[in-house]
Order: structure tokens, then sequence, then C-alpha cells
């Protein structure tokens, strides 16, 4: 009899113990999921925070000579309706960084661009080759930081070039040839 009772006193605490734990696992859920649901940000953000976008644009260090990277911080609609004219224009007009500068002639236009597959072709005006650098290395830099700077992109892998919706070889008498498709320099 005493063994019976020892026994009944047994199960009704395992059954206590596992009831316990059972209701204080689904609480703890229920708190941890009502503190995952509950998070509001300290500030406010608003609509136009919303739109911005860092966007990297490669430049040349004016000291080194060597191409470096400067992040801009612009509304994503610009971006939207154009992103690779936009991207072009941005470097034409310059850095924000006073030690970096544009290689890119300054009249330069961009008259259409065009993405097949990860392919994007560049349409340039005539002032791209007229009035770029004298110097090969130069030249590079120039291409080069459109190149980096448009195979951000996720959708670019490479870059094309025309001059006036031609090809033409550009710089081959610097070992560039512009009618070359081009990727990422590192």
């Amino acid at each position: 009899m005493q063994k019976k009772v020892i026994l009944g006193i047994l199960i009704v605490l395992i059954l206590g113990i596992i009831t316990y734990l059972v209701v204080i696992n689904v609480f703890f859920n229920e708190e941890v999921e009502n503190e995952i649901n509950e998070i509001t940000p300290e500030v406010e953000i608003s609509d136009e925070e919303l739109r911005t976008t860092i966007v990297t644009l490669y430049f040349v260090n004016s000291e080194t000579g060597s191409i470096e990277s400067e992040g801009r911080l612009m509304d994503s609609k610009e971006l939207l309706l154009e992103p690779y004219n936009t991207l072009i224009n941005l470097l034409i007009e310059g850095p924000k960084d006073s030690s970096l500068s544009s290689i890119i002639p300054e009249n330069t236009k961009v008259l259409n661009t065009n993405l097949s597959g990860n392919c994007l072709t560049i349409d340039l005006s005539q002032e791209f080759v007229d009035n770029a650098p004298q110097d090969s290395i130069q030249k590079s830099n120039m291409i080069y930081t459109i190149v980096n700077t448009l195979t951000e992109l996720k959708e670019v892998d490479s870059v094309k070039f025309l001059i006036n919706g031609e090809e033409v070889s550009g710089f081959e008498s610097d070992g560039i040839n512009l009618m070359s498709e081009f990727t990422r320099k590192e």
C-alpha cells in the first residue's frame, strides 16, 4: 500500500512538472513573439529618407593617379528612370571629395544606353574621344571609372562603348580598343 501511495505521488509530481514546463514554454514563446513584433524605430523615417540610396562612383585620385570609389547618397527615383545615364552624368560632373577628380572630358554627352544581357552599351558623343587625356594610363582610367561604376549594378557585367552610334577603335595607338567589351578592373 505504501508503494502505491509513493508511486501515486511520483506520478502526480511528474505530471505537475510536465504541465508547469508546458505552460512556461507556451507563455515564454508568446512573450518572445510579442517582443519581436513590437519593435518600433526610435526615430521616425520620412518618405524622403526611404527613397535615398547610396551609389558607388569611381574617380581618379589626384595625387596617386589610381581609381578610387566615392559613395554618393541620392534619391532612388533619379536612378529608376535612366540609371545608366544618371550614373555617367554624375561621373562627368565630378566628385564631392576634393582629393578625387573626374577624368571624363567635360563636354561629353550620353547619347544612349542599352542593356543587352549583362553587357551595357553606352553611346557617347565625339568629345569623349576628341578631348580624352593624352596619356594612355589616363585614357585607361577614364574608361575604367565608367566601367567600374556601372558594374556596381548587379545587372551589368561588362560595358561596350559607341561614339556617335558607331563602333570605333578609339585609342588603339595606346593599346585600348573601344570595340572591346570592358569588364571590371580591380
